[in-house]
């Protein structure tokens, strides 16, 4: 759950709390106010971070009169990567940026121990097998295997799968993903399970550089969690911001 306060004007005080996306309260002004506050919070709470958004006085996002402090009760969302490579650390800052609590896990302590991914997560000088036993994650959190190596990607893929991680990614050439898929097929893992493999993770945007894949992946992650298929808004007919239908007054 969110707790919104109103902090500024004569209805200061109120709150408004949003509840397995249910929204319970309101500020007693513009309804906008109100479901400007609910859609942030439902944001914030999904990172699990609390703060002091600032809003108009007609409750528009692009004003500052009226601020409201949010107090998400969630903890962070996690990300695991599997592999210390530039699109690890490439994701690393941006998911972070995004709220996720970063870890790069490798057991190879060359490939680990650099600046580069000690500046963007917290590294994890790990197997895959060690890595899950160390990490619980839950239907919030993010899997993704970079090692591009048979001998790593599919325990991680397996100890992925055996979790309650909500997204489950993995790069690599379509050659390379259906040399994997074979590889687990013959290792046990169901087609069922297979089907929660995001592979090759991302979406299909052009990208080239580690930075415009880890765009590419967290877009895809976004999507996943929100029930989308990531499809320009130009071309959708569903409403932009899909939390809003869930919102009561």
């Amino acid at each position: 759950m969110a707790i919104a306060t109103l902090l500024d004007g004569a209805e200061a005080g109120r709150k408004l709390a949003v509840i397995d996306g249910e929204v319970e309260g309101g500020f007693g002004g513009p309804d906008l106010l109100d479901r400007s506050v609910s859609r942030d919070s439902q944001g914030m709470l999904a990172q699990g971070r609390s703060g002091i958004r600032r809003y108009g006085v007609d409750g528009a996002v692009l004003g500052a009169e009226l601020a409201v402090h949010v107090h998400a009760f969630a903890p962070p969302p996690k990300m695991l990567i599997f592999g210390a490579i530039d699109f690890s650390a490439a994701l690393a800052r941006i998911g972070s940026e995004l709220g996720y609590e970063v870890t790069i896990a490798d057991p190879r302590a060359p490939f680990l121990e650099t600046p580069r991914f000690q500046r963007a997560a917290t590294t994890l000088l790990a197997w895959p097998e060690e890595a899950f036993e160390r990490i619980e994650l839950g239907p919030r959190d993010a899997v993704l295997v970079f090692t591009h190596d048979p001998k790593f990607d599919q325990p991680a893929l397996v100890g992925a799968l055996g979790s309650e991680a909500g997204y489950v990614g993995a790069l690599g050439s379509r050659k390379t993903t259906a040399d994997r898929e074979r590889r687990l097929r013959e290792s046990g893992v169901a087609d069922a399970e297979l089907a929660r493999i995001h592979a090759p993770c991302g979406l299909d945007i052009g990208s080239a550089t580690p930075e415009e894949v880890a765009v590419s992946v967290l877009a895809e992650i976004i999507a996943e969690r929100s029930g989308r298929v990531g499809a320009p808004l130009r071309e959708s007919a569903e409403a932009i911001h899909p939390r809003e239908s869930r919102l009561r007054a």
